[in-house]
Protein backbone atom coordinates (compact mmCIF):
# COMPACT_ATOMS: atom_id res chain seq x y z
CA UNK A 1 0.00 0.00 0.00
CA UNK A 2 2.76 2.50 1.02
CA UNK A 3 4.54 1.65 -2.18
CA UNK A 4 1.36 2.43 -4.10
CA UNK A 5 0.82 5.65 -2.22
CA UNK A 6 4.75 6.67 -3.10
CA UNK A 7 4.02 6.10 -6.97
CA UNK A 8 0.83 8.47 -7.05
CA UNK A 9 2.58 11.23 -5.07
CA UNK A 10 5.48 10.96 -7.22
CA UNK A 11 3.29 11.68 -10.10
CA UNK A 12 3.53 15.33 -11.22
CA UNK A 13 -0.67 16.17 -11.97
CA UNK A 14 -1.33 19.87 -11.50
CA UNK A 15 -4.69 20.81 -11.82
CA UNK A 16 -5.77 20.16 -15.73
CA UNK A 17 -3.09 18.40 -16.70
CA UNK A 18 -3.77 15.02 -14.60
CA UNK A 19 -2.74 12.58 -17.28
CA UNK A 20 0.03 10.27 -15.56
CA UNK A 21 -2.12 10.17 -12.57
CA UNK A 22 -5.10 9.15 -14.72
CA UNK A 23 -2.95 6.56 -16.85
CA UNK A 24 -1.27 5.05 -13.33
CA UNK A 25 -4.85 4.59 -12.50
CA UNK A 26 -6.47 3.07 -15.40
CA UNK A 27 -3.48 0.23 -15.54
CA UNK A 28 -3.68 -0.05 -11.71
CA UNK A 29 -7.38 -0.98 -12.32
CA UNK A 30 -7.29 -3.38 -15.59
CA UNK A 31 -9.32 -6.48 -14.25
CA UNK A 32 -10.43 -5.18 -11.15
CA UNK A 33 -13.20 -2.62 -12.29
CA UNK A 34 -14.91 -1.23 -16.01
CA UNK A 35 -13.48 1.88 -16.50
CA UNK A 36 -13.99 5.03 -18.96
CA UNK A 37 -12.88 8.90 -19.29
CA UNK A 38 -15.63 11.94 -20.50
CA UNK A 39 -14.43 14.34 -22.20
CA UNK A 40 -12.74 16.38 -19.47
CA UNK A 41 -10.36 13.89 -18.30
CA UNK A 42 -11.82 11.90 -14.94
CA UNK A 43 -12.07 8.33 -14.70
CA UNK A 44 -15.54 6.71 -13.95
CA UNK A 45 -14.90 2.82 -12.63
CA UNK A 46 -18.39 0.62 -12.05
CA UNK A 47 -17.05 -1.81 -9.50
CA UNK A 48 -19.29 -5.52 -9.64
CA UNK A 49 -20.25 -6.36 -6.23
CA UNK A 50 -21.56 -9.76 -5.16
CA UNK A 51 -25.11 -7.78 -4.92
CA UNK A 52 -27.08 -5.47 -6.31
CA UNK A 53 -27.49 -2.49 -4.32
CA UNK A 54 -30.38 -0.88 -3.25
CA UNK A 55 -29.32 2.86 -3.10
CA UNK A 56 -26.57 3.63 -6.37
CA UNK A 57 -23.33 4.96 -4.47
CA UNK A 58 -20.53 6.93 -6.21
CA UNK A 59 -16.92 7.21 -4.09
CA UNK A 60 -14.95 10.41 -5.48
CA UNK A 61 -11.19 10.92 -5.03
CA UNK A 62 -9.49 13.57 -7.10
CA UNK A 63 -6.68 13.29 -8.70
CA UNK A 64 -4.79 16.68 -9.32
CA UNK A 65 -2.60 18.30 -7.13
CA UNK A 66 -1.78 22.08 -6.22
CA UNK A 67 0.68 23.95 -8.81
CA UNK A 68 1.98 26.53 -11.09
CA UNK A 69 1.27 27.84 -14.25
CA UNK A 70 3.41 29.66 -16.38
CA UNK A 71 1.96 33.57 -17.62
CA UNK A 72 4.77 34.97 -19.17
CA UNK A 73 8.57 35.00 -19.90
CA UNK A 74 10.87 37.84 -19.30
CA UNK A 75 13.36 39.20 -21.85
CA UNK A 76 16.16 37.87 -19.47
CA UNK A 77 14.26 34.41 -20.13
CA UNK A 78 13.05 34.07 -16.60
CA UNK A 79 9.16 32.95 -15.81
CA UNK A 80 6.25 34.77 -14.63
CA UNK A 81 3.62 32.57 -13.01
CA UNK A 82 0.59 32.13 -11.06
CA UNK A 83 -0.83 29.86 -8.53
CA UNK A 84 -2.92 26.73 -9.47
CA UNK A 85 -4.83 25.99 -6.51
CA UNK A 86 -4.29 27.70 -2.60
CA UNK A 87 -0.68 27.37 -2.29
CA UNK A 88 0.99 30.01 0.59
CA UNK A 89 3.29 32.60 -0.87
CA UNK A 90 5.77 31.88 1.91
CA UNK A 91 6.56 28.56 0.60
CA UNK A 92 7.55 28.99 -2.93
CA UNK A 93 10.58 30.95 -2.94
CA UNK A 94 13.86 28.82 -3.29
CA UNK A 95 11.92 25.96 -4.05
CA UNK A 96 12.80 23.40 -7.17
CA UNK A 97 9.99 22.95 -9.72
CA UNK A 98 9.46 20.76 -12.95
CA UNK A 99 7.57 21.59 -15.63
CA UNK A 100 4.96 19.58 -17.72
CA UNK A 101 7.90 18.61 -20.29
CA UNK A 102 10.08 17.81 -17.77
CA UNK A 103 11.94 20.90 -17.38
CA UNK A 104 13.46 22.08 -14.21
CA UNK A 105 13.80 25.76 -12.52
CA UNK A 106 14.61 27.51 -9.45
CA UNK A 107 11.76 30.26 -7.84
CA UNK A 108 13.75 33.32 -7.06
CA UNK A 109 13.05 36.67 -6.25
CA UNK A 110 15.16 39.82 -5.60
CA UNK A 111 18.04 39.02 -3.19
CA UNK A 112 18.17 39.95 0.21
CA UNK A 113 20.72 42.42 -0.26
CA UNK A 114 19.11 44.71 -3.01
CA UNK A 115 15.61 44.14 -0.64
CA UNK A 116 14.56 47.25 1.65
CA UNK A 117 14.26 47.07 5.27
CA UNK A 118 10.04 46.54 4.61
CA UNK A 119 10.60 44.24 2.18
CA UNK A 120 12.54 42.01 4.34
CA UNK A 121 10.14 41.66 7.32
CA UNK A 122 7.28 40.06 4.64
CA UNK A 123 7.52 37.11 2.57
CA UNK A 124 7.42 38.13 -0.77
CA UNK A 125 4.26 37.69 -3.32
CA UNK A 126 3.90 34.97 -5.97
CA UNK A 127 3.78 38.07 -8.60
CA UNK A 128 7.21 39.05 -7.35
CA UNK A 129 8.85 35.35 -8.27
CA UNK A 130 9.74 33.80 -11.04
CA UNK A 131 11.29 30.77 -12.09
CA UNK A 132 14.82 30.40 -12.97
CA UNK A 133 15.29 27.20 -15.73
CA UNK A 134 19.18 28.68 -16.88
CA UNK A 135 18.71 30.15 -19.84
CA UNK A 136 19.43 33.88 -20.73
CA UNK A 137 16.84 35.28 -23.12
CA UNK A 138 13.17 35.37 -23.63
CA UNK A 139 14.23 33.59 -27.09
CA UNK A 140 16.28 30.76 -25.28
CA UNK A 141 13.43 29.90 -22.72
CA UNK A 142 10.68 29.86 -25.52
CA UNK A 143 12.86 27.22 -26.93
CA UNK A 144 11.75 24.94 -24.10
CA UNK A 145 8.42 26.34 -22.41
CA UNK A 146 5.05 27.72 -23.48
CA UNK A 147 2.96 30.44 -21.72
CA UNK A 148 0.28 28.39 -20.18
CA UNK A 149 2.78 25.02 -18.93
CA UNK A 150 2.19 23.97 -15.68
CA UNK A 151 4.38 22.73 -13.34
CA UNK A 152 4.64 21.23 -9.41
CA UNK A 153 7.18 21.85 -6.58
CA UNK A 154 9.54 18.87 -6.13
CA UNK A 155 9.49 16.97 -2.88
CA UNK A 156 10.58 13.19 -2.21
CA UNK A 157 8.63 10.49 -0.50
CA UNK A 158 9.97 9.82 2.92
CA UNK A 159 8.75 7.20 5.59
CA UNK A 160 8.82 9.55 9.14
CA UNK A 161 8.18 6.71 11.70
CA UNK A 162 4.45 5.95 11.60
CA UNK A 163 4.47 9.40 8.93
CA UNK A 164 4.88 9.21 5.37
CA UNK A 165 5.84 12.71 3.89
CA UNK A 166 5.01 13.96 0.49
CA UNK A 167 3.35 16.55 -1.92
CA UNK A 168 0.32 15.74 -3.51
CA UNK A 169 -1.11 13.70 -0.49
CA UNK A 170 -4.19 16.17 -0.97
CA UNK A 171 -5.55 13.58 -2.77
CA UNK A 172 -3.70 11.09 -3.68
CA UNK A 173 -4.38 9.58 -0.24
CA UNK A 174 -7.74 9.40 -1.18
CA UNK A 175 -7.24 8.08 -4.61
CA UNK A 176 -5.22 5.28 -2.83
CA UNK A 177 -8.22 4.39 -0.70
CA UNK A 178 -10.54 4.15 -3.80
CA UNK A 179 -7.55 1.89 -5.57
CA UNK A 180 -7.50 0.03 -2.40
CA UNK A 181 -11.30 -0.78 -2.03
CA UNK A 182 -11.75 -1.39 -6.31
CA UNK A 183 -9.05 -4.49 -5.91
CA UNK A 184 -11.26 -5.99 -3.08
CA UNK A 185 -14.03 -8.00 -3.38
CA UNK A 186 -16.92 -5.99 -2.14
CA UNK A 187 -20.49 -7.16 -0.99
CA UNK A 188 -22.29 -4.69 -3.52
CA UNK A 189 -21.97 -2.92 -6.85
CA UNK A 190 -20.54 0.94 -6.67
CA UNK A 191 -19.12 3.61 -8.82
CA UNK A 192 -15.90 5.36 -8.52
CA UNK A 193 -15.15 8.11 -9.68
CA UNK A 194 -11.05 9.56 -10.24
CA UNK A 195 -11.68 13.43 -10.82
CA UNK A 196 -10.18 16.11 -12.70
CA UNK A 197 -9.34 20.11 -11.35
CA UNK A 198 -10.71 20.00 -7.75
CA UNK A 199 -8.12 22.06 -6.91
CA UNK A 200 -9.56 25.08 -9.11
CA UNK A 201 -13.41 24.80 -8.25
CA UNK A 202 -14.71 20.83 -8.48
CA UNK A 203 -15.06 21.44 -12.29
CA UNK A 204 -14.46 17.61 -13.15
CA UNK A 205 -16.62 16.22 -10.07
CA UNK A 206 -19.40 18.58 -11.28
CA UNK A 207 -19.31 16.09 -14.61
CA UNK A 208 -18.35 13.19 -13.20
CA UNK A 209 -21.70 13.33 -10.78
CA UNK A 210 -23.85 14.26 -13.13
CA UNK A 211 -23.09 11.23 -15.36
CA UNK A 212 -23.28 8.92 -12.39
CA UNK A 213 -26.48 10.02 -11.29
CA UNK A 214 -26.00 8.41 -7.90
CA UNK A 215 -28.55 8.43 -5.08
CA UNK A 216 -25.33 8.88 -2.34
CA UNK A 217 -21.31 9.61 -2.55
CA UNK A 218 -18.76 9.24 -0.35
CA UNK A 219 -16.04 11.90 -1.48
CA UNK A 220 -12.72 10.82 -0.13
CA UNK A 221 -9.79 13.74 0.95
CA UNK A 222 -7.17 14.69 2.81
CA UNK A 223 -7.72 17.75 4.75
CA UNK A 224 -5.65 20.22 7.16
CA UNK A 225 -4.58 18.67 10.52
CA UNK A 226 -3.30 21.63 12.77
CA UNK A 227 -2.29 19.25 15.72
CA UNK A 228 0.96 21.63 15.89
CA UNK A 229 2.97 23.46 17.92
CA UNK A 230 1.27 27.18 19.03
CA UNK A 231 -2.14 25.88 17.50
CA UNK A 232 -5.27 25.52 20.36
CA UNK A 233 -7.06 22.81 20.81
CA UNK A 234 -9.70 24.09 19.05
CA UNK A 235 -8.22 25.12 16.19
CA UNK A 236 -6.55 21.86 15.41
CA UNK A 237 -9.13 20.58 13.02
CA UNK A 238 -8.29 17.06 13.40
CA UNK A 239 -5.22 14.92 14.91
CA UNK A 240 -3.03 12.51 13.27
CA UNK A 241 -3.35 9.05 14.38
CA UNK A 242 -6.84 9.47 15.59
CA UNK A 243 -8.44 8.02 12.26
CA UNK A 244 -10.35 9.80 9.51
CA UNK A 245 -12.27 13.19 9.64
CA UNK A 246 -15.97 13.31 9.26
CA UNK A 247 -16.91 16.45 8.79
CA UNK A 248 -20.35 18.18 9.36
CA UNK A 249 -19.65 21.20 7.63
CA UNK A 250 -17.77 22.89 5.67
CA UNK A 251 -17.24 26.24 3.84
CA UNK A 252 -19.05 24.91 0.82
CA UNK A 253 -21.27 21.78 2.37
CA UNK A 254 -23.46 20.64 5.21
CA UNK A 255 -23.41 17.17 4.80
CA UNK A 256 -26.21 14.42 5.36
CA UNK A 257 -26.62 14.03 9.13
CA UNK A 258 -27.58 10.35 9.51
CA UNK A 259 -24.27 9.66 7.11
CA UNK A 260 -22.35 11.57 9.61
CA UNK A 261 -23.68 9.99 12.99
CA UNK A 262 -23.42 6.77 11.20
CA UNK A 263 -19.83 6.87 10.41
CA UNK A 264 -18.57 8.21 13.74
CA UNK A 265 -20.87 5.18 15.29
CA UNK A 266 -19.12 2.49 13.52
CA UNK A 267 -16.46 1.52 15.97
CA UNK A 268 -13.94 2.43 13.68
CA UNK A 269 -11.16 4.91 14.37
CA UNK A 270 -12.46 8.02 13.10
CA UNK A 271 -12.65 11.50 14.13
CA UNK A 272 -15.19 14.43 13.82
CA UNK A 273 -13.51 17.10 12.05
CA UNK A 274 -13.65 19.78 14.14
CA UNK A 275 -13.95 22.90 11.63
CA UNK A 276 -16.04 24.48 9.43
CA UNK A 277 -13.08 25.16 6.90
CA UNK A 278 -12.37 24.35 3.27
CA UNK A 279 -14.08 22.82 0.73
CA UNK A 280 -13.76 19.80 -1.31
CA UNK A 281 -15.55 17.91 -3.99
CA UNK A 282 -18.75 17.38 -2.64
CA UNK A 283 -19.69 21.23 -2.93
CA UNK A 284 -20.63 19.89 -6.44
CA UNK A 285 -21.30 16.27 -5.69
CA UNK A 286 -24.70 17.13 -3.53
CA UNK A 287 -25.75 19.71 -5.99
CA UNK A 288 -25.99 17.51 -8.94
CA UNK A 289 -29.56 16.95 -10.48
CA UNK A 290 -31.93 16.38 -7.91
CA UNK A 291 -29.58 16.52 -4.43
CA UNK A 292 -27.18 13.91 -3.58
CA UNK A 293 -26.80 12.58 -0.18
CA UNK A 294 -22.97 13.11 0.64
CA UNK A 295 -20.46 12.90 3.53
CA UNK A 296 -16.91 13.83 3.50
CA UNK A 297 -14.04 11.02 4.67
CA UNK A 298 -10.61 12.80 5.39
CA UNK A 299 -7.41 11.52 6.02
CA UNK A 300 -5.81 13.89 8.35
CA UNK A 301 -2.76 15.74 6.67
CA UNK A 302 -0.69 18.18 8.46
CA UNK A 303 1.13 21.23 6.26
CA UNK A 304 -1.68 20.69 3.05
CA UNK A 305 -0.79 22.29 -0.03
CA UNK A 306 2.81 22.08 0.78
CA UNK A 307 5.63 19.72 -0.90
CA UNK A 308 5.99 18.92 2.54
CA UNK A 309 2.50 17.14 3.83
CA UNK A 310 2.45 14.69 6.27
CA UNK A 311 0.25 11.85 7.14
CA UNK A 312 0.02 8.92 9.20
CA UNK A 313 0.00 5.27 7.59
CA UNK A 314 -3.21 3.89 10.69
CA UNK A 315 -5.64 6.37 9.24
CA UNK A 316 -5.04 5.28 5.94
CA UNK A 317 -5.96 2.68 6.85
CA UNK A 318 -8.81 2.94 9.06
CA UNK A 319 -10.17 5.14 5.76
CA UNK A 320 -9.99 2.08 3.88
CA UNK A 321 -11.99 0.52 6.81
CA UNK A 322 -14.65 2.97 7.66
CA UNK A 323 -14.96 3.17 3.84
CA UNK A 324 -15.76 -0.19 3.49
CA UNK A 325 -17.92 -0.14 6.49
CA UNK A 326 -19.77 2.88 4.71
CA UNK A 327 -20.28 1.28 1.47
CA UNK A 328 -22.07 -1.81 2.85
CA UNK A 329 -24.41 0.70 4.80
CA UNK A 330 -25.52 2.45 2.04
CA UNK A 331 -25.65 0.02 -0.42
CA UNK A 332 -27.58 -2.77 1.72
CA UNK A 333 -30.66 -0.45 2.06
CA UNK A 334 -30.23 -0.10 5.66
CA UNK A 335 -30.56 4.00 4.62
CA UNK A 336 -33.02 5.07 3.57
Amino acid sequence: MIKTLENLCQLNAPSGCERDVREYILDALKGYADCKTDALGNIIAFKKGKNRPQNKLMIDAHMDEVGIIITSVTEEGFLKFTTLGGIKDCILLSRTVTLENGVSGIIGCKPVHLSTADERKKAPKADELYIDIGVASKEEAEKYINVGDSGVIDSDFEIMGDNVKAKAIDDRAGCLVLLELLKQDSEYDFYATFTVQEEIGTRGARVATYNVDPDFALALEATTAADIDGVGSADKVCVLGRGPAVSFMDRSTVYDRELYDIALNSGITCQPKASVTGGNNSSAIHLSREGVRTLALSVPCRYIHSPSCVANVKDIENTISLTKYMINKICSGEIK
